[in-house]
């Protein structure tokens, strides 16, 4: 008899789970993206709190205001400049986010084929067809 018991994984653990099975790797995979992501969200926002707590995010965002009341003079200085060229760094972004994709894609293709049995070349041992 076993018993049933729900093991509380980590999300690290998870998505590992995750990558590694292929019927329940959907949904291990999104969930162990989601708790990494609520992980690092949580951890910095108590890293946060204790720069905030400690004094340096108070004059981070002092002096972030005095930048922000210095803004018209910037704009118009901005407006008075010849305009630069433009930034080719979205199609670069979403360049390296198609490779990874596609990469990914081909990992879990070459991990899904490896997982399959190969069929022998032998002959079946027991005869296929039974007489009655």
């Amino acid at each position: 008899m076993t018993a049933n018991v729900d093991i509380r994984l980590a999300p690290r653990q998870r998505l590992a789970r995750g990558l590694k099975y292929s019927t329940i790797g959907p949904v291990d995979v999104t969930r162990g993206v989601a708790g990494i992501s609520l992980n690092t969200v949580s951890a910095a926002a108590a890293g946060l709190r204790k720069r905030y707590e400690s004094g340096k995010l108070r004059r981070q965002l002092a002096a972030a205001a005095e930048a922000v009341a210095a803004l018209p003079e910037v704009i118009q200085e901005a407006a008075a400049a010849p305009e630069p060229k433009r930034r080719r760094r979205p199609l670069v972004i979403a360049g390296v986010a198609a490779a990874v994709i596609a990469g990914g894609a081909v990992a879990f293709s070459i991990v899904r084929r490896s997982m399959r049995p190969e069929p022998s070349p032998l002959p079946p041992s027991v005869e296929v067809t039974p007489k009655p």
